[in-house]
């Protein structure tokens, strides 16, 4: 693995886990005054095309980033439709 993988991995960790304490604050408590819809559906869509960008380049650090936060951001999405 190179260097460049090595941070591009770390980084990748860290700005992924960075949502996991607002979705399961979300989950938790089955309230979402305080997201945006607004944000998330532009960040979702941001956060898939990042994910397309590392696919086409075959970079694993930008798709496993992009993927786990995907997913996260789906969930915090979904919890701001289902409870608004």
């Amino acid at each position: 693995m190179s260097t460049a993988d090595l941070f591009g991995y770390i980084a990748a960790t860290l700005t992924s886990a960075a949502f996991i304490p607002q979705a399961w604050l979300t989950w938790k408590r089955k309230r979402t005054e305080g997201v945006s819809l607004g944000m998330y559906l532009i960040f979702t869509a941001g956060v898939s095309a990042w994910m397309l960008y590392g696919i086409l380049l075959n970079s694993g650090p930008i798709i496993l980033a992009n993927t786990f936060t995907l997913v996260l951001a789906l969930f915090i999405l979904v919890m701001k439709i289902r409870y608004g």
